[in-house]
Parts: structure tokens; C-alpha cells; sequence
């Protein structure tokens, strides 16, 4: 196992209380920096394959990672893809959208009320009827397969440095940070950080990962809300800064809807004392780099 996958961070040149900061480096884990979407479509894939499947069909925005990895393993494995994307095809193509089709992905543009029903049964069943080869994934692959999947970073982790306290993770659809409440062991503490605003309801998809665990087994963990900067993919001026300073320090390139919400959550709960000293906490990079090319102001890295 490469030991470059996991990264260590000197708070100390920061000015902030001691403790021990690693980043788990997901987004090197495959050459294209599907990140964690390659433990959340793990399972997706198999299942695909279970079931004989000749595609895959899912769900995303024009800058959907989902929808660009999608594209990316379904090629790679073998399988045709679909993508159900929200948004007008007169408006262009966005570099995500580019690869995505230049991998195979059939495209095809919905409206904003049509893109609402993507997880209701009737809507599904038209989709089942419309592409009857095609193994159907929710958005974000946000389903008991994808939770599976993340579940398994935590072996990874364990791996690399199992003397770790403290997991902390950026959270979309709560899918990722579930899996890894439902493998941590019961002396971990799991922080959450969520992107979006007023999804408070994160806390009951990781509930349902906390229920499929051993009773006895299950660790410490929590979400916090007050990290958005606005509301998904908003960079405000403070998160703008403090990313190109980061990147400046540590050659460390971040994704601004994601990690970079994370650090920035993360150093400010050092800067207040959250942690205790020389406590050693986890972070965990799950790669998205490719959307940086949605920001004119970030350098390339990808």
C-alpha cells in the first residue's frame, strides 16, 4: 500500500493548537479521480453485472462528479452509459459532460420538474420501461450499494494508520459518511461536514447505516450544518482565500464544493479547540478534482 495516500498537515505553520492532521489522498486512488465514487459504485456495478445489465443509468447536474465517474467505470468495465442530466443541451457542454460523452455517455436533458421525480416510483418505472437494459443508480449512487461500498474506505484507512481518533468527511447525500459510521469501530469519533444548506435531514441516512451495525459497535459521530459558505458549490471570499492558501502550503489541490469545505470546517474547529492536543484526525480527500474547471480562478491540477 502506498504510503502517499495518506498525507500529513503541520497546523502548527497555521498559528493553530498542535494536533496530528493527515489527508486520506482518495482522489489518487485511480488515474481518472473518481475518488470516492469508486467504493460508492462498487457494489452498483456488481449488482449490474449480477443482474445482466447491459447499462447504466443515473442521475446529475452538468458539474456532476456522480455523473462523470459514472462515465468513467462504466467504460472501463464494459458497460454502456446513461445519464439523465438536469439542465438545457442549448446551453453547452460542460468540460464534465464532455468526458462523460466522449466515454460513451448517452446524454439526455431533462427540466428541472421532470429532474424532481428521479427518485419516485412512477418516474422509475417508466425509465425501467424506456431502457429495459439499464441498471437504474440514484443520484450521488446514494443507495444501500453505495453505502457498502464506502463502508470499505475504512479498511483502507485502517490499513495505512489504524492509530487514528478522528474521521472527518465532507458530506453531499450523507452516503459516504454513513459507510463509514457503519465500519468504524466504537473508539473512533466520525465528523461529518455538510456542503449544502438546511439538510439537516443528513442525520437519518446515517441513522440507517447506524441500524445495520452489531449493537456495541457503533462509534461516536456527528454532522455539521454551519459550513455551506451559501449553499452547494458556493465559494464565499473567506473559502476562496483560504483554499489558494492552502494549495500554496501544502501542494495539495483541493476541490472547492467538497474537500475544500471540509479543511476550511476543519481548521476553524482546531482554531476553537474541538480537538484535544496531539489528538490524530483523519481527513478525507474524496477527489473531484475535475470541477475545478468550473472555477476561473483556480489553476488546472487536473
Amino acid at each position: 500500500m502506498q504510503t502517499d495516500f495518506l498525507q500529513q498537515i503541520n497546523t502548527r505553520a497555521w498559528g493553530l493548537p498542535p494536533v496530528k492532521l493527515s489527508i486520506l489522498r482518495l482522489d489518487l486512488l485511480n488515474e481518472l479521480g473518481v475518488g470516492n465514487k469508486l467504493f460508492k459504485l462498487k457494489y452498483n456495478l456488481q449488482q449490474a453485472r449480477d443482474e445482466r445489465k447491459q447499462s447504466l443509468l443515473s442521475f446529475g447536474g452538468a458539474w456532476s462528479n456522480h455523473i462523470y465517474a459514472l462515465a468513467a467505470l462504466g467504460k472501463t468495465e464494459g458497460f454502456k452509459t446513461i445519464g439523465i442530466i438536469r439542465g438545457e443541451p442549448a446551453h453547452g457542454l460542460t468540460p464534465m459532460l464532455e468526458d462523460a460523452q466522449r466515454w460513451g455517455m448517452e446524454l439526455h436533458f431533462v427540466g428541472r420538474q421532470e429532474y424532481r421525480q428521479r427518485n419516485e416510483a412512477g418516474y422509475l418505472q417508466q425509465l425501467h420501461e424506456r431502457f429495459p437494459e439499464s441498471f437504474i443508480i440514484p443520484e450521488g449512487a446514494a443507495n444501500e450499494l453505495g453505502t457498502k461500498g464506502c463502508s470499505e474506505i475504512v479498511g483502507l484507512l485502517d490499513r495505512l494508520d489504524n492509530g487514528y481518533q478522528v474521521l472527518v468527511c465532507a458530506c453531499g447525500t450523507g452516503s459516504t459518511f454513513a459507510g463509514l459510521v457503519s465500519a468504524a469501530r466504537a473508539d473512533k469519533k466520525l465528523i461529518g461536514v455538510s456542503v449544502l444548506k438546511g439538510l439537516e435531514g443528513l442525520e437519518s441516512a446515517v441513522e440507517k447505516a447506524v441500524d445495520q451495525t452489531p449493537l456495541g459497535q457503533v462509534c461516536q459521530w456527528q454532522i455539521k450544518h454551519g459550513y455551506h459558505h451559501g449553499g452547494y458549490a458556493k465559494v464565499s471570499p473567506e473559502l476562496k482565500a483560504f483554499m489558494l492558501e492552502f494549495e500554496k502550503r501544502h501542494g495539495i489541490p483541493l476541490d472547492p464544493v467538497y474537500t475544500n469545505k471540509l479543511m476550511y470546517a476543519l481548521f476553524e474547529m482546531i482554531k476553537n479547540s474541538e480537538f484535544q492536543l496531539n489528538q490524530r484526525i483523519v481527513a478525507i480527500h474524496s477527489g473531484g478534482l475535475q470541477g475545478r474547471r468550473g472555477f476561473d480562478w483556480l489553476p488546472g491540477y487536473f
